[in-house]
């Protein structure tokens, strides 16, 4: 309760859920010492695969001995998952008293919330000074409170595409913006480019950090990976190449947040990490609602007998990566379907293709969201669409058969709940 409190405190420090500033935070920093200035950073910046690439990257560095303090945004279950230090979840006493400091720290000064979250993760890094943190980027970057780093290891810039275009103006809603956005500010150091949606991308992103100093990665350039028949795949980099097993992940598209996990990692050349580490890594990763299967619980009770995904996808690139890999399997599929309003609903549901049913349902405590119904009449030309109240509802509601597959997607937010209520 006492973690609650402060936290709805903290969310009232400012009359905005989300104002793009560098001010706030560095001021607050420099009341802390400027601990940012005395960490091991390496920066996650781009639209999707960030939470995978880390989440890929950890269990690699952690198969090497290495123990990781990592930042990620939004929460899925609980905030403490944003607070992962010497490779453990803060307690919610931890979390508690670590904010209380930086709330007196602030002394009552307007900040957003997640400003003062990031805040609060650079003044604890500190305390572990060895450690390689793993710091994804909030909205766009350049403005955005985790660009304050003077130096890092490694930038790595996950696939760029369209989303969050409300905070953009109308103008300026076109993706060439949104790589400006991400990129260019990029410190000197290393820039590892995962693999892009289309050559254009590649091109944007090139352009705009040509006059950046750094040592550039860049996939199909400088590193590769194909997937092969025997389970395995290679990967191919200016060290030499990897035979590798599957990942525990599921999708082809994981197998690019983890190839560019594999890149970074062989760029930490003044760490100790072999290939056994990367072979080991690649097999232990954990990553949750990102076409995470449900073995157990509540909702899978509902669907004993088929396989139950959430994903929490919930912009046009992610939804074709995860179509790609829908049309791999050959069976039916049902998808139940929450999103929040402020997202582009028809384009997202426009890359799926062959999908037996639809049911679009409301997110229970989120206030942004639309709701089930609404989303149904703006989808409505979508085939066999019907909407119910609850998630609960909808899996009982689809007339399963065997080998029949359901995938709950369109928000990291019912990503959460789903997993709270299995």
């Amino acid at each position: 309760m006492k973690l609650q409190k402060i936290v709805e405190h903290l969310q009232k420090l400012h009359p905005k859920e989300i104002d793009l500033s560098l001010d706030r935070t560095k001021n607050l920093l420099d009341k802390l010492g400027n601990p940012q200035d005395k960490i091991n950073c390496i920066s996650v910046v781009g639209t999707n695969g960030k939470f995978s690439t880390i989440q890929a990257l950890y269990s690699i560095l952690k198969e090497a001995s290495y123990k990781c303090n990592i930042y990620t945004s939004p929460h899925i279950q609980r905030i403490n998952e944003r607070f992962v230090f010497n490779n453990k979840l803060l307690t919610d006493d931890e979390l508690t008293n670590l904010f209380s400091e930086i709330e007196e720290a602030n002394n009552g000064i307007q900040i957003t919330f997640f400003e003062i979250l990031t805040v609060a993760y650079f003044h604890y890094a500190k305390k572990y000074p060895d450690n390689i943190n793993l710091i994804e980027s909030g909205l766009f970057h350049r403005f955005d409170a985790t660009n304050i780093l003077k130096k890092n290891l490694v930038s790595i810039v996950t696939a760029i595409g369209l989303d969050h275009l409300d905070w953009l103006p109308e103008e300026e809603r076109t993706v060439q913006k949104i790589i400006f956005e991400k990129t260019s500010t990029l410190l000197n150091s290393k820039i590892i480019i995962a693999k892009q949606d289309s050559s254009e991308i590649d091109k944007s992103i090139e352009n705009t950090i040509k006059e950046n100093t750094s040592k550039k990665i860049i996939f199909n350039k400088n590193y590769s990976f194909a997937l092969k028949e025997n389970n395995f795949f290679y990967f191919e980099d200016e060290f030499g190449s990897l035979k590798l097993p599957i990942p525990n992940l599921p999708g082809k598209f994981q197998l690019e947040n983890i190839s560019t996990a594999i890149a970074t990692a062989r760029q930490l050349t003044d760490y100790d990490i072999t290939d056994d580490h990367i072979k080991r890594g690649v097999s232990k990763i954990e990553n949750i609602a990102r076409l995470q299967v449900l073995k157990s619980g509540k909702l899978k009770d509902l669907a004993k007998n088929n396989i139950l995904f959430v994903d929490g996808s919930h912009n046009p690139l992610g939804a074709k990566v995860l179509n790609e890999y829908l049309q791999s399997l050959n069976c039916n599929k049902h998808i139940i379907l929450g999103m929040m309003a402020n997202k582009d609903h028809n384009e997202y549901m426009s890359y799926f293709k062959n999908i037996k049913s639809l049911i679009v349902i409301d997110i229970p405590n989120q206030p942004n969201s639309i709701k089930g119904n609404e989303l149904k009449e703006k989808i409505k030309n979508f085939e066999n669409i019907k909407y119910k109240k609850s998630v609960e509802e909808a899996i009982t509601s689809i007339d399963l058969h065997e080998d029949d597959i359901i995938l709950i997607t369109g928000s990291l937010y019912l990503a959460g709940e789903v997993l709270n209520l299995n």
